[in-house]
C-alpha cells in the first residue's frame, strides 16, 4: 500500500486543520466483496480493462493517503488472494453475513466488532471503478475536520420524474419534480442529487449504536457523472470498460520495471557459432523501448535466472548495450525482488513486471502493471494484467514499454484533472 494517513502524521505532525490535543481517530477503508454474486459470478475480481474490478477502488483508497488501514471483507478464497495482492487486509466475514439476504450494514457492523480500534469506516463500493483519490479526500475532510458524522457520494442528474401508474389503474400520471407548462432548459435547472453508491463514510457510534450509515450531521460529496459508474449485470460491463479506460484512476504511474531477459528480451533460443561460442539476440525495438522508459525516469532492471549460465555470461554486455542494471534471481524471482522493492521504499503497485513463465506468476499478480509476451505460458498469461501482441525477443518489451508510458501519461493527466475546481470554470 502507499503511505497511510498515520504514516504521514507520524512524519509531519498532525494534519492541517486538526489540533494536536485531539485524539487521533483510526480511519479504515472497507470494501465488501462477497463471492456469491448472482448477476456476474465473481464479478469483484473479474478483469475490467486488464485490472481486477476490486483493484480499481483499492488503488484509489491507497493513493488517497487518508486511511490508517484498507480492508476487503469477503467469504471467498480467490477474492482474498486478489485483495492481498493489491495490499489490502482481509476481514473474513462469517456465514451469517454472507447470505444473499445479508445487508451491507450487518457486514460492516461485524467488521467493527472485530476491529475495535476503528473509529471511522469508509464503505467503498467494489463496483465503482471510476473512483478517484480526490473524491475520498474531499469526503473524509468533512468527517475529520468539519465534524460530520456521515458523508456519502452523490451525482447530479437532470431528469424529470413522473408518478408511476400501476397496470390496470385508471389513475393518470402526475409530474413529481416539474411543471409541464414551464419546462426548464437544462442550463436553467440545477438538477437533483442522487446517491451513486460509490462510498458511505460513517462513525463507529452511528453504525453500531444507531444501526445506520447515514445520520447525525449528514453531508454529501458530489461526484461528476463520468465518474459515477456502477456495475450490476453483464450489460453494464462493456459500458463500464469504455468509461474506466477514459475516466478511471490509473495510479501515479510506475517508476521501476523488472524485465526477464530469457523469453522476454530474447526469444529464449541459444545459437551455437562455428567457433563454439553461444549467442543470444536482442531486437533493436526492445532496446529502443527500454531507452524510452529510462528517458521518462522509469528505472529498468533486467533479470537473469541463476540457472541460465549462457545469458549470465553475457550479463556485462547486456548492461553495456541497455544501460540497465542486470540482476541474478532464483527460478521464482519474488523473494529476490521483494527485498529490492522494500529497499527502494516502494510498493508493488508502483512497479511494472514482465515475465513469461509459471514461476513469474506471483510477481505478475503483485505488480501494478504487468505483462507477458504473446508466446508466454498459460499460467503467466492468466496472472498478467496485459498480454502483448508481439512475441518475446521480437518487440514485446517495446510494446509493454509503450503501455507503461501510456498509463503514466494518463495518471499525470488525471492528477491535473483532480485539481480542477469544477465549480469555478
Amino acid at each position: 500500500m502507499g503511505a497511510t494517513k498515520r504514516d504521514l502524521e507520524d512524519e509531519n505532525g498532525p494534519p492541517v486543520g486538526t489540533s494536536s490535543k485531539k485524539p487521533r481517530r483510526h480511519v479504515a477503508a472497507l470494501v465488501l466483496a462477497r463471492g456469491g454474486s448472482k448477476g456476474i459470478p465473481l464479478k469483484n475480481i473479474k478483469k475490467l480493462a486488464g485490472v481486477p474490478l476490486l483493484a480499481w477502488v483499492l488503488r484509489a483508497a491507497a493513493d488517497a493517503e487518508m486511511f490508517d488501514s484498507v480492508w476487503v471483507s469477503t467469504d471467498h478464497d480467490e477474492i482474498e488472494n486478489v485483495a492481498k495482492s493489491w495490499g489490502a487486509k482481509v476481514h473474513r466475514r462469517s456465514p451469517e453475513v454472507s447470505r444473499d439476504c445479508s445487508t451491507s450494514l450487518e457486514t460492516i457492523q461485524e467488521f467493527l466488532r472485530n476491529n475495535t480500534d476503528v473509529d471511522v469506516v469508509c464503505n467503498i463500493q467494489a463496483t465503482s471503478p471510476c473512483l478517484h483519490p480526490s473524491h475520498l479526500k474531499g469526503a473524509l475532510k468533512k468527517i475529520l475536520e468539519d465534524g460530520y458524522d456521515s458523508v456519502f457520494s452523490v451525482v447530479r442528474r437532470h431528469q424529470f420524474r413522473w408518478k408511476e401508474v400501476k397496470k390496470g389503474s385508471v389513475e393518470c400520471t402526475q409530474p413529481l419534480n416539474l411543471d409541464p407548462a414551464k419546462r426548464p432548459r437544462r442550463q436553467d435547472w440545477d438538477g437533483e442529487l442522487y446517491e451513486n453508491g460509490s462510498f458511505y463514510i460513517s462513525t463507529r457510534d452511528l453504525i453500531l449504536n444507531e444501526g445506520r450509515l447515514q445520520g447525525g450531521k449528514v453531508g454529501y460529496h458530489e461526484m461528476e457523472a463520468e465518474h459515477s459508474v456502477d456495475i450490476d449485470v453483464d450489460i453494464d460491463w462493456p459500458v463500464a470498460e469504455q468509461r474506466v479506460r477514459r475516466y478511471g484512476y490509473f495510479g501515479r504511474g510506475v517508476s521501476l520495471m523488472f524485465c526477464k531477459v530469457s523469453g522476454c528480451l530474447t526469444d529464449g533460443r541459444v545459437s551455437l557459432s562455428a567457433s563454439g561460442e553461444d549467442t543470444v539476440s536482442i531486437h533493436y525495438k526492445d532496446t529502443t523501448g527500454i531507452g524510452m522508459l529510462k528517458k521518462d525516469d522509469v528505472e529498468v532492471v533486467l533479470l537473469i535466472s541463476r540457472d541460465d549460465l549462457v545469458t549470465q555470461s553475457l550479463a556485462d554486455k547486456l548492461k553495456k548495450v541497455t544501460g540497465c542494471e542486470v540482476m541474478l534471481v532464483e527460478e521464482d524471482p519474488l523473494k529476490d525482488l521483494q527485498s529490492v522493492v522494500r529497499k527502494k521504499k516502494m510498493d508493488w503497485k508502483d512497479v511494472a513486471f514482465m515475465g513469461n513463465e509459471t514461476a513469474d506468476a506471483s510477481c505478475l499478480k503483485l505488480a501494478g502493471l504487468s505483462a507477458v509476451p504473446a508466446d508466454a505460458c498459460k499460467d503467466a498469461s492468466d496472472a498478467a494484467k496485459y498480454t502483448c501482441r508481439l512475441l518475446g525477443g521480437a518487440g514485446a518489451v517495446k510494446e509493454f514499454a509503450e503501455h507503461v508510458l501510456l498509463q503514466k501519461q494518463k495518471a499525470k493527466s488525471q492528477m491535473k484533472q483532480d485539481r480542477i475546481d469544477r465549480n469555478n470554470f
